[in-house]
């Protein structure tokens, strides 16, 4: 009995240092996703672009708390996904508030910049959906961080219709709508995070 007590604290501890790495290397990611692709929709004027990078910002948040949740108590698990349910939706409604306000600025966004950064951010995302995969039946904190990539790379692909459309239609207003979209996906998913840290 001894002996297995000790193989199942070693797979323990084992497991932990996987966890541990993945949301290393995810968190990273994501916070140099965040810098390039915030920057280009600056530049770009793109709404869609920033909302998709302010996601990237709040995913590299939540990872952090995935970390500070490993090897704790579930209490501390469900917090930690809380607040990352929390942070989602925060950040949801902040964008649809910017994406309306922006709605009466005149303003073209610049399609190229929001195709490259598009792809650079779906190829960053779909890296860190395999290496989370793994996770995505574990406990509620693990979840939460997969349910985050997996969307993230929803918001990417729209990203990538907004610059097709704002380069054929010469119109902000594809740009926009992504950008409502996107919240309103961030929004939603937050919501079922938080009713998930809740119920567990």
């Amino acid at each position: 009995m001894a002996g297995c007590d000790d193989g199942c604290a070693t797979d323990l501890a084992q497991a932990g240092q996987r966890q541990k790495r993945t949301l290393i290397i995810v968190l990273l990611i994501n916070a140099a996703m965040f810098v390039l692709e915030f920057g280009a929709g600056i530049i770009s004027q793109s709404t869609a672009l920033m909302a998709d990078s302010l996601d990237m910002l709040a995913d590299a948040f939540i990872y952090g708390l995935g970390l500070f949740a490993l090897g704790r108590a579930t209490i501390w698990k469900n917090r930690a996904a809380m607040s990352s349910g929390v942070l989602q939706l925060l950040l949801g409604i902040g964008v649809a508030v910017q994406a309306v306000v922006r709605m009466s600025m005149d303003y073209l966004p610049d399609p190229t910049t929001m195709g490259i950064f598009g792809v650079l951010a779906l190829v960053a995302n779909t890296i860190s959906f395999f290496l989370l995969m793994r996770y995505r039946d574990g406990d509620v904190n693990m979840r939460a961080t997969w349910i985050c990539t997996r969307n993230d790379m929803i918001n990417n692909i729209g990203v990538l219709i907004a610059a097709a459309l704002v380069a054929r239609l010469s119109s902000p207003l594809p740009d926009l709508v992504i950008g409502l979209l996107i919240a309103a996906i961030v929004i939603h998913s937050a919501w079922g995070v938080i009713k998930d840290a809740r119920a567990s």
